[in-house]
């Protein structure tokens, strides 16, 4: 059974400042929860009992946000508030545990999945990044669905989306030959590419921030050279690890840009 997710929340948020500048960008509300809270829910809804953050200095507000706040409980315990105080104390279910570990450097998301290696210890294990928010509508389209094909197949998972022609120099791209996939399905994975070029794309379908990964992964993270940005890419591992023993692509929500001619185009919902 599948029970250790490794959510890295090291990152600067360069892309949200300024909202980011003393705030973690994990710690911005989405309606009245953090980021990172949405993602923990999810993480738990599909049956995750251990939540791995790899985190880095000036983080601590996401640790002490799953930790008790022990004044702040008993002040609404004494004022009769009692659905903020279940809302705060109950974060997290009985049995659920949150541990976090630091990576030193900023050396990529690879590297970060890496700085997790002595608590995944010799078991297959997720990875969520926190940038993507998964909304399911109760159709089953996010790790729970991801767990039960890796249950079925004994492979690793990757979520996918399609997204515009336009779009795909901004992602990692798998290329599942063509395949036609629906959401609930999966395809083997052929190859992937990290942020390629139009030109070159094997298809529209980017990776969107959720793993499932064999133990195997991180011997492999272990010997990856740096790579696209002088960091250690997640993606070139995978590009290993599929040669050895294949990996499945697990489609989220599937969208055919108007213009894509070169690439791989699927029904949208």
């Amino acid at each position: 059974m599948l029970s250790k997710v490794v959510i890295p929340v090291a990152g600067l948020g360069t892309r949200v400042l300024p909202a980011s500048k003393a705030v973690p960008k994990e710690m911005l509300t989405v309606v009245d929860k953090p980021v990172i809270q949405h993602v923990v829910e999810e993480a738990i809804a599909a049956g995750f009992t251990e939540i791995i953050l790899v985190t880095r200095s000036g983080k601590q507000a996401i640790e002490d946000h799953f930790d008790h706040h022990y004044e702040l409980e008993a002040e609404l315990a004494r004022k009769g508030k009692t659905a903020l105080l279940e809302s705060i104390r109950d974060i997290l279910p009985a049995g659920v545990e949150v541990i976090s570990v630091r990576q030193p450097k900023a050396l990529g998301l690879g590297h970060a999945v890496l700085c997790a290696a002595p608590i995944v210890g010799n078991e297959d294990f997720a990875v969520m990044l926190p940038d993507m928010l998964i909304d399911n509508a109760g159709q089953q389209r996010d790790m729970s669905s991801m767990a039960a094909a890796w249950k079925t197949s004994g492979l690793g998972q990757i979520m996918v989306e399609g997204v515009p022609e336009d779009q795909v120099q901004r992602y990692g791209i798998v290329d599942c030959a063509g395949v036609a996939v629906s959401p609930g399905e999966s395809a083997d994975i052929r190859g992937m590419v990290e942020k390629p070029d139009v030109a070159s794309a094997p298809s529209n379908l980017a990776i969107v921030g959720r793993y499932i990964l064999p133990a195997r992964i991180m011997s492999l993270l272990k010997d990856t050279q740096p790579g696209a940005g002088d960091e250690i890419q997640l993606t070139d591992a995978l590009q290993t690890l599929l040669s050895e023993s294949g990996l499945q692509a697990t489609p989220w929500q599937v969208n055919c840009s108007t213009a894509a001619t070169k690439l791989d185009c699927y029904k949208p919902m």
